[in-house]
């Protein structure tokens, strides 16, 4: 729902307002037109009539808004959402690579890929120290003691450093030691989570969940978003399909779908969106072309040894030659935009 205001609506008037809704354990977001002042309401409004609003007479009228997100979505939001988180720029124009190995897996390994990255021009350093896995019998991770390594790449290289929270039970760790929190594929629906990660302020990183559509995306944003005042960053990372020739179908038309329907700014990670690594060059070329404002690529020095999803993983050298085409790239589509 959003409520429109007349233009001589006072200050005292509209906090007035804001009282009485937030009261009613609404969420309330400004939204400021060209002439005209708004408020964005989400939450459970069956409860709140049309005509109690209208009551109000510094209300010009009320809008239905009829998307099951309100956050996440144009209506509250028209203009896009840019953020500056350690220093580096996501969204508004700006190019964000995230760049780094599947899952850490000792010091030696972790300097020498964020060297390698940050020497191409990666601007943040991605790791997994938790690692979700399908099998029980898989590698899971060095769990803290990984992110330990992830803070040591972070002070050797300057790299600000994005790593996947697993569990409500390391909010404060992460709160006080990750720059971008991910929330993996496997939770974007894991709603209780969601909840409380949008409660620490720190930027969130949210992928898209293996069979979720675009919406389903946006509503899990909103959970996150009801928290307060909390950066999201969206991310296409492929859904599963009928398709057998990759390990996802990347869906590259999502991008233009959620700039149209959304504010937030979206980054494709063809790594996992693919599965393998001779098709990340070629899909994250294209996710650029299509608009993305960012791109996280998984790269590893050594992928036939790695023990997370080497046959996703590019060298240093193969993400060198990306990224100097990629900003060729750019620099095309800029001036062609």
């Amino acid at each position: 729902m959003i409520i429109i205001l007349k233009p001589n609506a006072t200050k005292p008037q509209i906090e007035f307002l804001r009282d009485e809704l937030s009261g009613r354990g609404l969420t309330i977001q400004d939204i400021q037109g060209e002439t005209t002042c708004m408020l964005g309401l989400a939450g459970d409004t069956s409860m709140l009539s049309e005509d109690s609003l209208i009551r109000h007479e510094f209300v010009e009228r009320v809008m239905k808004v009829s998307e099951p997100y309100k956050l996440a979505g144009r209506r509250f939001h028209p203009q896009d959402s840019s953020y500056e988180v350690a220093g580096r720029k996501i969204g508004g124009g700006a190019f964000t690579v995230m760049a780094g190995p599947c899952s850490v897996e000792n010091e030696a390994q972790v300097l020498s890929i964020a060297r390698d990255v940050k020497h191409s021009g990666a601007d943040f350093f991605r790791g997994g120290a938790f690692k979700p896995r399908s099998s029980p019998y898989s590698f899971q991770g060095l769990g803290l003691d990984g992110l330990e390594l992830l803070k040591i790449a972070r002070e050797k290289t300057g790299l600000p450093i994005v790593t996947e929270i697993m569990s409500q039970e390391y909010l404060d760790v992460f709160r006080a030691d990750v720059d971008i929190i991910q929330i993996g594929a496997r939770n974007m629906q894991n709603f209780p989570l969601l909840m409380e990660v949008g409660k620490i302020g720190k930027p969130v990183l949210l992928k898209r969940g293996l069979s979720s559509t675009i919406d389903e995306m946006l509503m899990a944003a909103d959970y996150i978003l009801m928290g307060g005042d909390t950066p999201v960053i969206l991310c296409e990372r492929g859904i599963r399909t009928f398709e057998t020739s990759t390990r996802n179908t990347l869906d590259l038309s999502a991008i233009p779908v959620i700039k149209k329907k959304s504010h937030l700014p979206v980054v494709v990670d063809p790594s996992h969106g693919t599965g393998y690594w001779d098709l990340v060059y070629p899909m994250a070329l294209a996710a650029t072309a299509a608009g993305a404002d960012g791109l996280m690529i998984e790269v590893h020095n050594q992928p036939d040894k790695a023990l997370c999803d080497g046959q996703q993983s590019i060298t240093p050298f193969l993400f060198d030659r990306l990224m100097r085409n990629v900003r060729k790239l750019r620099t095309a589509v800029t001036e062609e935009a």
